[in-house]
């Protein structure tokens, strides 16, 4: 499939690699199903892009050529257009790291949004290197992978895709000889077909340890490989700037998370014994990986005795390990008995296999392994070694810090609910859920203020199971260090009782240190827009009792507050959700400052606008001030993670930016600007004025129900395979039940993309009549708060297509065609504010780079909509059943998203 894309100069490679892969992608149809097969994907083609070009005649005909074959051709069909957006969103992930590099060739040049555009702008605001090394040494970026499920792309093809791109980022090489580019094109046109070949979907739902596995791929490949490459960049632009050659950093500013094995919140296959498996498999995985890169450490390190000296520590240390692992000195041959740092390298091997083991002089932490490898660091410093190995030693000296021997820190989250019935049982108080927030903090405030607490009630076997989860991070804590878990999150926090309710089964189960006190941070999760409204009042609640405040000085003096995207966009719309979001990060780092305390803001954002995704560098630096403090922490999930780390040069650009952002957003001159309350309080109009027009139809229409149920593909997604958890946090049935990931994956494949824009047109119309247009102008110009809100509805809305969103309506033939006439008037509505508040024509007239992109996909999403809409209807008439029609219909709800580039 060739297809007439106009690029600019600059991507002339671009255009070169999609004529590539397109043209594989025909000549693998051709050979693999035949020609009819080929025909009818490129007459599908040509009618769909006819038809976006306002061909009266190509509607017809594309409905003619789709409707031909039973579900199994349908299915192929479906699957050729899939198979094109898959190797094209590759070509363009290639492209980006090819421009990247560009940058990298020029010095004069700083990649824009990059670590040395952010020291050059620190150094020339005046800023001091003893006024720096502190701000970097605070620094903490923690990216933290979810098990959510929005990845529909099973595992074997993401790999497969990850080489085609490998593949094609060899091939820019202007030096290779024609035989090594057609065996880097035969690998390509392999890897398309095997990928043609493979299953799309698993027959299974993946287990918690599939989920596992899936998180450790990124972080053992991608981000283990770049992440030194990262903090180098760093300290090298800080020597540039500073004119400091010998400056190092003092800390690691990155650190990786995860929750997968922990996240128990609704999801009853998560249990105290994932917990133990996923940190003993994070284990193993990072020692066995330090293991590997020690071992050509040993193989590089071939200095000899008599060419230069060591230091004094290497042979005694080396002697001391010989003693301790005879056989593994046994095993060094006699003619490398004279390298020094290669038989040190290789009984720290030994030494990392007893780790393992747990046996007899294991290492005891990762501390310990990195003491050893900054000895050899300093060893080849003092002789001569700084051209001869020092590099790759410290290399791992940066892994070790990073990563230890825990590799990921583990939160653990449970639903709020859960623990109120388990305090309850361990009280003997059968009325305790149903007694008020007051009564139960004072009682709960109580116990944890008694030196020794009165007698529990024997638990039940539910409230024994949540007591073993505190169990489980005892001993996890105990064996794998206090970083190994993060933070305990409490979803759907409602009061302080909920967070004291943590620290009070953790007593009762023994996770308590020598001195009484529970080693946990605990952080609420606040989700709704309601409960965000009345956060900070929960937390100066929190912190004015003594028994909490006591527990934070044991934490120095340091409080994880989670805010949830998702469900507050889901619960009030998105303009409603970003300015609860806004309001209670400014409300709660006021209260946190008068408390003295230091506030880490956990941002559980999704992949789409919908659920908090977007831009996300633009969304830091239009945080309020004060907001960032040096910290983002943040939840990567489903495609995401594939898209923001799957290949190493697009890993670094992910980190680097986050790395830049923070920066520039900790040290940002503070707001003074006059206007800021008044637009904070015109925030609050749109926000209120938005979130009646959304809950008016999404929560109190009776017809919304039926049409969210026919006129989306939710019952089959609720079919997929891609999690390990229900799709419903309960049962029921409604929109409060249903999560808010498959929430947003069914608005988005009927290309309605209700949840990212709904009720802003309405709220934009009682802003502007309140306060003005020229004041509303002048905020969305002025404001990079609303500046950054206005360019993500400008993505989501061009992304949608009221058009094919009709024909889904039509699936709900009762209420379909009033529901669509509705949103049909508030997307118009909200288009024309968009529009005129960003001074542009078209949707994404400011990001040409994604016009092109989403308008030149449009009409290859097209036919798989049109089949969808159709497959929905047999499907559900008779009966919803296994089979080819659910098959192509799985085939069409991953083809969408891959056309789009989203799902949930």
């Amino acid at each position: 499939m060739t297809h007439p894309i106009l690029f600019s100069d600059k991507d002339t490679a671009l255009r070169d690699d999609v004529r590539m892969v397109g043209a594989m992608v025909g000549e693998m149809l051709r050979e693999q199903e035949g020609d009819a097969l080929f025909r009818r994907v490129e007459a599908a083609r040509q009618a769909a892009v006819a038809h976006r070009g306002g061909d009266p005649h190509a509607e017809a005909e594309l409905q003619r050529v789709l409707g031909g074959g039973d579900a199994t051709d349908t299915a192929d069909l479906v699957r050729a257009f899939t198979t094109y957006f898959r190797v094209v969103n590759r070509a363009e992930q290639v492209h980006r790291i090819r421009r990247r590099r560009e940058y990298d060739r020029d010095p004069a040049i700083p990649p824009p949004g990059g670590i040395l555009e952010a020291v050059i702008a620190l150094h020339a605001r005046g800023m001091t290197l003893e006024e720096l090394r502190p701000l970097l040494t605070r620094l903490r970026i923690e990216p933290i992978f979810t098990a959510h499920p929005t990845e529909a792309t099973r595992r074997t093809i993401l790999r497969k895709e990850q080489r085609i791109a490998q593949a094609l980022l060899d091939l820019g090489d202007r030096s290779l000889t024609p035989v090594e580019r057609a065996s880097l094109t035969g690998q390509v046109r392999m890897l398309i077909t095997t990928t043609w070949q493979t299953a799309p979907y698993p027959a299974v739902r993946p287990t918690v340890a599939d989920e596992r596995d899936h998180v450790l791929y990124y972080l053992l490949g991608p981000l283990y490989a770049v992440l030194p490459s990262l903090l180098e960049g760093l300290e090298q632009a800080v020597r540039e700037v500073w004119a400091a050659p010998t400056f190092t950093l003092e800390a690691t500013p990155i650190r990786f998370g995860s929750w997968v094995g922990g996240d128990m919140d609704g999801n009853p296959n998560v249990t105290s014994t994932t917990i133990r498996e996923a940190l003993e498999a994070h284990r193993t995985a990072i020692i066995r990986r330090h293991r590997e890169e020690l071992g050509e450490l040993g193989v590089l390190l071939s200095q000899s005795e008599g060419r230069v000296a060591t230091a004094p520590a290497v042979p005694a240390i080396v002697a001391s390990y010989g003693a301790w692992f005879p056989t593994a000195l046994a095993a060094v041959p006699a003619r490398h008995r004279g390298m020094p740092y290669r038989v040190l390298c290789q009984l720290m091997e030994a030494r990392l296999v007893a780790t393992l083991a747990d046996a007899p002089h294991r290492y005891p932490n990762a501390a310990a392994f990195g003491d050893d490898l900054t000895l050899m660091v300093e060893s080849l410093a003092a002789h001569r070694g700084a051209h001869a190995g020092l590099f790759a030693v410290r290399r791992l000296l940066l892994r070790v810090r990073a990563f230890g021997f825990h590799l990921a820190t583990l939160d653990v989250r449970q639903d709020a609910g859960v623990h109120r019935v388990a305090v309850g049982h361990l009280l003997g108080d059968a009325g305790w859920t149903g007694r008020t927030i007051p009564d139960r903090t004072a009682q709960l405030a109580a116990r944890l203020d008694a030196a020794a607490p009165g007698p529990v009630a024997a638990p039940d076997a539910g409230t024994e199971e949540t007591l073993d989860v505190f169990r489980a991070i005892a001993a996890s804590q105990e064996r794998h260090g206090a970083a190994a878990i993060g933070s305990f999150i409490i979803s759907m926090t409602r009061g302080v009782d909920d967070v004291l309710s943590v620290l009070v089964l953790a007593r009762a189960a023994g996770l308590t240190d020598d001195t009484g006190a529970v080693p946990l941070d605990v952080a609420p999760l606040f989700e709704t827009v309601p409960d965000l409204e009345a956060a900070a009042d929960t937390l100066a609640a929190l912190v004015a009792l003594p028994a909490y405040r006591a527990h934070l000085a044991r934490r120095e003096d340091t409080q994880v507050i989670m805010l949830g995207y998702s469900d507050s966009a889901k619960d009030g719309g998105m303009a409603a959700s970003r300015r609860a979001l806004y309001d209670a990060q400014r409300h709660l780092a006021a209260v946190a400052a008068a408390a003295g305390i230091t506030l880490t803001f956990f941002h559980g954002r999704g992949g789409t606008v919908g659920r908090g995704g977007g831009k996300m560098f633009r969304a830091v630096m239009a945080a309020p001030a004060g907001t960032v403090n040096g910290r983002l922490r943040v939840t990567e999930q489903g495609e995401v993670i594939d898209a923001k780390y799957g290949l190493r040069g697009i890993a670094f650009r992910t980190l680097e930016r986050s790395v830049a952002t923070v920066v520039r957003a900790t040290t940002a001159p503070p707001a003074v600007d006059a206007r800021l309350a008044t637009w904070e309080g015109m925030l609050g109009t749109l926000g209120d004025a938005s979130r009646a027009a959304y809950r008016g139809l999404v929560h109190d229409d009776p017809r919304f129900l039926p049409f969210f149920r026919n006129a989306t593909p939710i019952d089959v997604i609720e079919r997929m395979a891609i999690g390990s958890r229900p799709a419903a946090r309960r049962s029921g049935g409604g929109v409060t039940s249903l999560r808010a990931i498959p929430w947003v994956f069914a608005w988005t494949q009927n290309r309605y993309m209700l949840p990212g824009w709904f009720g802003v047109g309405s709220g934009f119309d009682v802003l502007v009549g309140t306060h003005g247009r020229e004041a509303v102008h002048e905020m969305a110009a002025e404001w990079p708060f609303l500046a950054s809100m206005l360019e993500d509805l400008h993505m989501v809305l061009a992304k949608a297509d009221l058009t094919i969103a009709r024909r889904y309506a039509a699936l709900a033939p009762d209420v379909g065609p009033a529901l669509h006439d509705l949103l049909a008037q508030e997307f118009d509505r909200t288009v024309d504010h968009v529009l005129s508040l960003t001074g542009t024509t078209r949707l994404l007239d400011n990001d040409p780079t994604l016009q092109r992109a989403i308008l030149l996909r449009n009409p290859y999403v097209d036919p798989m909509s049109l089949i969808q809409v159709e497959l929905l209807a047999r499907w559900r008439a008779a009966g919803r059943p296994e089979g080819a029609s659910l098959d192509a219909l799985l085939g069409t709800i991953d083809g969408i998203a891959q056309g789009l580039q989203n799902t949930g």
